[in-house]
């Protein structure tokens, strides 16, 4: 496949690299448009660019826009594609830039070749009749795109200020053949039925609320399973010989200067005035890890210090981009900051890998490595950088890691590795993190006395596992599809009555089973045993147990499995060791946590 880039070059690059759905999928947003263009011309253009899974572009139209109107347009579009139309690319100077928009009369790229650097010559794209100010890259012909599908629309505020006007975004997808497409769009119908927010209310787990936009309400089935995932993310972590702290959520200004998020992130978060003092409600837990550091003298006898901290952080998120778990404004952030010196740099590194990785099989995740290095703003020198990025690459070296090289993504802070899941329906998603920090601890003077009897300074580790406890529940409700492994879920096992004349019994078989630490609950209502088996089901109970007066008298119960139709009968003590065979208990290393 060719494509062709920013300065009019050409390359060859496959579908599947980063740069190749980029141009694929930039190119048919042009198609789109210029569909738009030919059907409705008195429509204005915005931006249309490539994202993760497809494209958008967002229009102005001057009529009441519709997804009826999909149809027409992909035909259009369809036609484009076949008329073939080479790409071509001009750069050319400002004045003759302004005259062409001018005479297109398009408004918003007039505003964005306005705001074009001085030092940047505008360029254009061509194919046919359609030309617009982009920078690419892009496909040479429009033949390439085989396969296509408009899949939804939204409003959006152009340049997302809310003060702009409101513009329609159409969304879409496109391929290289038809079985490509027809494969996506069978995972977007799986994805629609294991949306976590329609499960998530169904299972009783969590909800949204307009009183609170973007902060979520755990229920108490919900809370279990945040609870399970805690006690879980703390065993593993005291095994590593982490301590655990807990810093305030609300700290004062100056706390927030020296650690450079008042100027750098002050957008993003809520503040208040108290004694007539700045304060901000924490959008991070690094600064109070810091302070906890400085408390004492530090000695080299005491590194690595390995402080976690399951710290509830807030972040004012735009209410457009909310959604369900996926992009709160209040989430459960478990972090990890390590103290170092240089020489335990790699050492520690490898320990985070190994631990991260650990979990993410405990959950049943695939996953694949990034490493971004230094971006183009940053603070630290260059000596520093590269001693970090070098102690990075030998690490996941030495785990025999695979990874990609993301070219100046890393914070300003410092290089990263990135962890990106892949779920059971094949999506990915970016959770787990390393980060590589110099200089945190330059900002805060944190010392540590060496062996030398001078002072140094450490070097931190930022890292979480999930990333976002709130979030990573998200992703398992979807990954599982609502069917917990029998420890995570919050309800193992539940008991059905036939009539009122078991319910005793069906008591008794509770009582015995939560002596044991089984997370169970008894449906003894006056209905039929039918309705009460699909209700369990849709529940995605693991195991259900159905009691009669025949189960009473023989003193056993009639198992059925998730997932399976035929059922057995079994003693209580067999259903017992049933239930520990299939995992109730969680496995970490050398250790045990029972999955009460």
């Amino acid at each position: 496949m060719k494509i062709m880039l920013k300065n009019g070059s050409v390359q060859e690059t496959a579908f599947e690299d980063s740069v190749g759905k980029e141009a694929f999928w930039h190119t048919t947003a042009h198609i789109l448009a210029q569909a738009v263009k030919r059907l409705y011309p008195n429509t204005k253009c915005a931006i249309g660019p490539a994202i993760r899974d497809g494209f958008y572009y967002d229009f102005s139209f001057d009529f009441e826009f519709s997804a009826d109107r999909f149809e027409e347009i992909e035909k259009e579009m369809k036609k484009i594609v076949k008329e073939n139309l080479r790409l071509e690319h001009n750069i050319v100077n400002r004045e003759t830039a302004q005259k062409q928009i001018a005479e297109q009369d398009e408004p918003f790229k007039m505003e964005l070749l306005h705001d074009l650097p001085q030092q940047e010559e505008p360029g254009f794209f061509k194919q046919g009749e359609y030309v617009e100010l982009c920078a690419g890259p892009h496909l040479v012909s429009t033949g390439a795109v085989k396969a296509l599908k408009l899949l939804s629309t939204a409003g959006a505020y152009w340049r997302g200020d809310e003060k702009n006007p409101m513009l329609t975004r159409i969304y879409g997808i496109s391929f290289p053949n038809q079985e490509m497409l027809d494969q996506y769009l069978e995972q977007v119908e799986e994805a629609k039925k294991r949306d976590h927010r329609k499960l998530g209310q169904e299972l009783g787990l969590f909800t949204l609320m307009e009183a609170g936009p973007g902060f979520p309400f755990f229920l108490p089935k919900g809370m279990i399973l945040k609870n399970l995932l805690i006690e879980y993310w703390r065993r593993i972590h005291q095994r590593e010989n982490y301590v655990e702290i807990s810093t305030p959520m609300m700290l004062n200004r100056q706390l927030w200067e020296t650690s450079g998020h008042w100027d750098h992130y002050r957008e993003n978060m809520y503040t208040t005035v108290i004694d007539e003092t700045d304060f901000a409600v924490r959008p991070m837990n690094c600064p109070g890890g810091m302070l906890v550091y400085q408390l004492q003298p530090r000695s080299y006898k005491d590194l690595p210090m390995r402080i976690g901290e399951l710290g509830l952080v807030h972040r004012h998120e735009k209410s457009g981009v909310l959604h369900g778990l996926m992009r709160v404004r209040c989430f459960t952030q478990d972090d990890a900051h390590i103290f170092m010196t240089q020489e335990q740099i790699q050492d520690e590194i490898i320990r985070v890998i190994r631990l991260i990785d650990e979990a993410y099989k405990k959950f049943g995740f695939n996953y694949h490595v990034e490493l971004s290095t230094r971006p183009e703003h940053s603070i630290g020198s260059d000596e520093d950088w590269e001693n970090a990025t070098e102690n990075l690459k030998r690490a996941l070296d030495h785990q025999g890691l695979t990874y990609l090289v993301n070219e100046g993504d890393g914070a300003f802070y410092g290089p990263k590795i990135d962890f990106h899941l892949e779920d059971s329906i094949g999506r990915t998603w970016q959770c787990g993190t390393i980060q590589l920090d110099f200089q945190l601890p330059q900002r805060f003077e944190a010392e540590y006395t060496g062996k030398d009897g001078a002072k140094h300074r450490p070097i931190m580790i930022h890292r979480v596992v999930f990333g976002s406890v709130e979030r990573f529940i998200g992703i398992l409700i979807e990954h599982y599809a609502g069917k917990f492994p029998l420890w995570l879920s919050p309800v193992q096992v539940k008991i059905l009555t036939v009539s009122e004349k078991a319910a005793v019994y069906a008591k008794k078989v509770e009582d015995e089973l939560r002596k044991d630490g089984v997370r169970c609950e008894t449906d003894a209502r006056d209905e039929k045993i039918g309705y009460k088996i699909r209700n369990a089901r849709m529940e995605r109970i693991p195991y259900i147990l159905v009691v009669g007066e025949k189960e009473a008298q023989t003193q056993t119960v009639s198992v059925r499995k998730r997932d399976q139709e035929h059922s057995a009968g079994m003693s209580v003590e067999c259903l017992k060791e049933l239930l520990e065979a299939d995992g109730r208990q969680v496995c970490t290393g050398n250790d045990t946590l029972s999955g009460v």
